[in-house]
């Protein structure tokens, strides 16, 4: 079973998501480096309760979404499109920290058809590192969790997956691999992931 995290994995949005978050930080004063270091692979209502504590962080989580959906500059990565193609789509489950309505944008800003198995922040309590997203995927898969690989960009990504005992390639897309340590195999982008995932499960 292969389970995708989507942006900076099936979609190239690292600069505009780090774009939205700077122009976010200035208007409240706030290290624009800080919070996309923070923003990195994390719902946004997480990032305000780490950041701004004091504020409602399901109103300004609400204002960050916006401005992601309105961002332009999106496009898919490399490999992205004969992934999602080829992969049976009971075999394939999206993974991602972007709420329902972000999501639901990328798949016509990029031209990507929309997977059948799809967890976002919505579906969660906690986001990741917590690996509930990852074992919630895996559960509507009906997979367990050693069969099981999982393609993640960010460090907090590649924690959940390895924190619900499923292997990780590393996307090398927004990170170095030193920043992704603890994945079992790097690609560059998506094209021929596919065969490496199922050398890590074979």
């Amino acid at each position: 079973m292969l389970l995708c995290d989507l942006d900076g994995v099936l979609v190239a949005s690292t600069a505009a998501i780090a774009r939205v978050y700077r122009v976010w930080a200035a208007s409240h004063g706030l290290d624009g480096d800080l919070v996309v270091r923070t923003a990195q692979g994390t719902p946004s209502r997480e990032v305000v309760r780490t950041l701004l504590p004091a504020r409602d962080a399901v109103a300004e989580a609400a204002i960050i979404e916006a401005a992601h959906i309105a961002a332009d500059g999106v496009v898919a990565v490399a490999g992205a499109r004969e992934l999602l193609e080829q992969t049976p789509p009971g075999r394939l489950a999206v993974v991602t920290s972007a709420s329902a309505a972000l999501a639901a944008s990328r798949w016509p800003a990029t031209g990507l058809p929309v997977p059948r198995v799809l967890v976002t922040a919505d579906m969660v309590s906690r986001g990741k590192p917590d690996p509930e997203g990852y074992l919630l995927a895996a559960s509507l898969l009906g997979a367990a969790v050693e069969e099981c690989v999982v393609l993640e960009d960010a460090p907090v990504g590649v924690a959940a997956a390895r924190a619900a005992g499923m292997r990780v390639i590393g996307v090398l897309t927004s990170h170095s691999r030193s920043a992704l340590e603890g994945a079992d195999a790097y690609v560059d982008d998506l094209r021929g992931v596919a065969a490496v995932a199922a050398r890590l499960v074979g």
